[in-house]
């Protein structure tokens, strides 16, 4: 096993578990809403395309700190400080996107989603504004654990907050649908903030230190923003367009809304090794000494995660009707579902490959080369999906998502090796 590869394991590794039981709560709760009524399954769908790219603003504002907690490895106390500026930033970010997730009904209706899936919506929408709201606030422990190497630790948080989330859906879901969800959503949210925060100032290198932000250091709130501000619009341009595709989807029918629902908890689930892989890396990329350690890095974050999809697209490709069978008991979306599965393996292959290059881009502080690569993608995504639904239903648009997915791989792969080519031993 080569350095770079035992490096990218080693921190990925404990991510991985935590993230694949945070998925398998999100699954749940996916399955027991299409097991319980099409209709509110659709309605998470509807809610969720606004949350997706709400939520990865917060969490771009927050990835754009780990360049500089990496910086100071050796010195915690002036990584937590740095912290302390990315929830400056975060904070304005999170209220004005639980503004954004409150408008849900307005958005769907103005999409065109069908009326019974937008009556189910509820108190959904202001339940999710609240979990945004939490993590801007409170968020960014587990990254800054990350990137001190202390990543076995963000494990525990992880396992805490699916715990409570599992254990609410159980409760709360065959009782209450949609509305359960979100409770489920918010408290799971609230533990695992409060856990990674206690698990951080418990580091002996942290003893003593204060959990509040003090005041805002303008210039270097500024500098952060500089990768974390380009990082949050290049999300936000991926799941705003994703979330038009969802609608785009929803227009052909709550049928259609529902097997895409499905799909993209799938592509989640394939999604998790590349996901840690790229979390571990972004702080070696951002300490990497040369052009080849950088590449090196890379080249090993995205073997993991390209192993990740591939070993679970097997399983999907081989049981998919068993699998899909969880999540819901209607025919009609079960045959759609079930007739993507292949290319819903392919877009997670590339897809996931290319969220590995972004982020040794975010390491290199690069990240609005990222958003040209994302914006280049979706803007042609945004143009194609409601003429490809339209003629070819979902398959048209899962094609679509391969094709833009492919783009913007090559874009970043051509500027990871152009601005990687930049370093020297003085940038460690």
């Amino acid at each position: 096993m080569s350095p770079s590869l035992r490096v990218v394991l080693s921190a990925a590794l404990p991510l991985l578990l935590s993230m694949s039981a945070g998925v398998v709560a999100q699954l749940l709760g996916t399955s027991l809403l299409g097991r319980q009524a099409t209709a509110e399954l659709a309605a998470f769908t509807l809610a969720s395309a606004v949350l997706s790219p709400v939520t990865a603003a917060v969490a771009g504002g927050l990835r754009g700190m780990s360049p500089f907690v990496a910086a100071c490895r050796d010195r915690p106390a002036e990584a937590l400080a740095v912290l302390k500026d990315a929830r400056w930033l975060t904070l304005t970010l999170g209220t004005a996107g639980a503004g954004v997730v409150l408008a849900v009904p307005l958005i769907a209706r103005a999409g065109g989603a069908p009326e019974a899936a937008i009556a189910e919506l509820g108190a959904l929408p202001a339940l999710l504004a609240g979990q945004v709201l939490l993590s801007a606030a409170g968020s960014g422990a587990g990254g800054m654990l990350i990137a001190l190497r202390h990543s076995r630790k963000v494990l525990w948080s992880g396992l805490s907050g699916t715990a409570a989330q599992v254990v609410l859906l159980l409760a709360l879901v065959p009782a209450y649908g949609v509305q359960g969800t979100g409770v489920a959503m918010v408290t799971a949210t609230a533990v695992q903030v409060v856990v990674a925060n206690v698990l951080l100032l418990r580091l002996p290198e942290l003893a003593g230190q204060s959990w509040w932000p003090g005041r805002p250091r303008g210039r270097r709130i500024l500098r952060m923003a500089r990768v974390g501000l380009p990082l949050s619009a290049t999300l936000i341009v991926k799941f705003t367009v994703m979330g038009g595709v969802a609608y785009a989807a929803a227009r052909t029918g709550v049928h259609q809304a529902a097997a895409h629902a499905i799909l993209l908890s799938l592509d989640g689930l394939l999604g998790l090794a590349a996901f840690a892989a790229a979390q571990a890396v972004t702080p070696e990329v951002a300490r990497a000494s040369s052009p080849r350690e950088a590449r090196r890095l890379i080249l090993a974050a995205v073997t993991v995660a390209a192993g990740g999809v591939v070993a679970g697209g097997v399983v999907v490709l081989v049981a998919g009707e068993v699998v899909l069978r969880l999540f819901t008991q209607d025919a009609a979306v079960h045959a759609l579902a079930l007739g993507l599965v292949p290319l819903l393996v392919v877009f997670s292959l590339v897809s996931n490959c290319a969220i590995v290059t972004a982020y040794g881009l975010v390491g290199l502080k690069r990240s609005s080369w990222q958003l040209a690569a994302v914006g280049t993608g979706y803007g042609l995504l945004t143009l194609a999906m409601v003429p490809a639904a339209t003629a070819w239903g979902l398959a048209g648009v899962w094609s679509a998502m391969i094709a833009t997915a492919a783009l913007i791989w090559a874009l970043q792969i051509t500027g990871f090796v152009r601005h990687s080519a930049a370093l020297k031993p003085a940038a460690a």
